[in-house]
């Protein structure tokens, strides 16, 4: 048990190193434009890929990075990506908004909030015909609730039988507006009754929790029995992106979510069953490691050729 827990734990740190390193360089030069960090949220894909099969659709929003890397990523193409780097996954196309990797299963991000919803659906429906038995997984925050594509995408999944799970990242915040300020009934997950379709509410900051709601949910789908939303409860520990000046945020509130983050959650609890300090903080050193290693080889890597803008487009 604690050597899962302890792959959670490298995962999670993976992920909170990227970022961590992704926001350095965006204030260095490097990376440049919007940029969208998970920080915080590292649960849920730690949970959720590690019983993705590889046939797999992942579709996840402009907060998508540890999505990727869960999902099996490279982190030096990732990085390589974001910095406009021909090395990067897409030439240097993509960058940190619309990158994709679809030969590990991430078929992309996208910057139209709730825009995976229906693109998932036609990924399981094309599922059908190929014979993938493949299911289809999107990602979209709490505001993208509200988004009609978001709707109609919920409605076509359960009418068809869809295997499709949505996943909602609710981290209490709609951009920068808190999402009970914008609905009266405060659980997301209830919505899902309307459409006939299961809703749950889970810990989104317990991997374990994450990985065993989205294995019954992937399990029911590959039977036929339809789409899931689970609504993964987290916070995020940075702004919305990079520059946000966080100004809606109630006095200590980060001190208090800091307190039950993953990573802090998780390696106090392999503490607590008796695994060595030492062992812990290894899984840290390790993750920080690597991704300065991918980071100064993506920086060393050529620039994306300008020339090449406008290849692998399509009308």
């Amino acid at each position: 048990m604690s050597e899962r827990r302890l792959a959670d734990l490298l995962t999670m740190w993976r992920i909170r190193a990227f970022e961590e390193k992704v926001r350095d360089l965006r204030a260095e030069g490097p990376i440049v434009g919007s940029v969208h960090l998970c920080v915080g949220q590292e649960a849920i894909p730690a949970g959720a890929c590690d019983v993705l099969e590889p046939q797999d659709a992942l579709f996840a929003t402009y907060r998508g990075h540890g999505w990727a890397l869960a999902r099996g990523v490279p982190a030096e193409p990732l990085f390589a990506e974001l910095m406009g780097r021909a090395t990067g996954v897409n030439g240097g196309r993509g960058g940190s908004a619309y990158f994709t990797a679809a030969e590990y299963g991430f078929h992309g991000e996208n910057s139209i909030v709730g825009a995976g919803a229906p693109i998932a659906c036609g990924a399981a429906l094309a599922g059908r015909f190929d014979g993938s038995n493949r299911a289809a997984v999107t990602v979209f925050g709490d505001g993208a609730m509200n988004q009609g594509a978001v709707h109609e995408a919920m409605n076509f999944a359960a009418a068809f039988a869809l295997p499709v799970l949505f996943i909602c990242e609710n981290n209490r915040y709609s951009e920068l507006t808190p999402i009970r300020d914008m609905v009266r009934a405060p659980r997301l997950a209830d919505r899902a009754a309307a459409y006939g379709m299961p809703g749950h509410r889970i810990d989104g900051n317990d991997a374990e929790a994450v990985r065993f709601h989205v294995r019954d949910a992937l399990e029911v789908a590959r039977e036929g029995g339809g789409p899931t939303l689970l609504e993964c409860m987290t916070e995020r520990l940075v702004g919305h992106y990079i520059g946000d000046a966080e100004t809606y945020r109630q006095p200590g509130e980060l001190d208090r979510i800091g307190r039950r983050e993953p990573i802090v959650r998780l390696r106090e609890g392999l503490l607590a069953d008796g695994v060595p300090a030492s062992a812990v903080d290894a899984v840290e050193g390790a993750a920080r490691a690597e991704m300065e290693r991918a980071a100064t080889s993506a920086l060393a890597a050529p620039p994306a050729d300008p020339a090449t803008a406008r290849e692998h487009l399509y009308a």
